[in-house]
């Protein structure tokens, strides 16, 4: 390998490890555009759009119910949910989404990129949603807790971010 080969390769190693990217998603409260949590419920700000009121009402629906690997797969009322149910629920909820999907298939959900109110997270094996603001998750690093609003960054890497048209 001649020298010239060796430093392009050497700087191609080290800008593949460079991004503009997140890593993390972060909460960040922004008055009037946020939900917040009130006792486990995500409590969203006057004036957002009518599906968006729509899908955090869904997902408070689901708040506290078990995670069920497979449940709400079957069907959208279930007794536990698994992570691309929650996600389903609260799309299908404000009428965004016929049918409940897998973590793979919400990779290719609506356009790509975040969304200005509604922002689905999804990689193989895992899928969120961020609504006004909050993340509607079942954990991660192992806690699958079951549907709930958090604040709590989690890591982003790996997961493609797709989002309803308008929102």
């Amino acid at each position: 390998m001649t020298f010239h080969r060796f430093c392009i390769l050497i700087l191609a190693i080290f800008l593949s490890h460079c991004s503009s990217k997140p890593n993390r998603w972060e909460y960040q409260n922004v008055r009037g555009k946020t939900a917040v949590i009130v006792n486990g419920k995500a409590v969203p700000p006057a004036g957002l759009p009518k599906k968006v009121m729509q899908a955090i009402s869904a997902g408070n629906e689901i708040v506290g119910k078990p995670y069920k690997y497979g449940g709400g797969h079957a069907s959208f009322n279930d007794t536990g949910y698994d992570c691309s149910a929650t996600v389903s629920y609260a799309l299908h909820g404000a009428g965004l989404i016929d049918s409940v999907g897998t973590s793979g298939s919400l990779r290719k959900y609506g356009k790509s990129g975040a969304g200005k109110y509604i922002t689905v997270y999804a990689k193989s094996g895992h899928t969120f949603i961020v609504i006004a603001g909050l993340r509607l998750d079942t954990g991660y690093n192992g806690e699958n807790e079951g549907p709930k609003w958090s604040t709590r960054s989690r890591p982003i890497k790996g997961y493609v971010l797709r989002h309803p048209s308008g929102l």
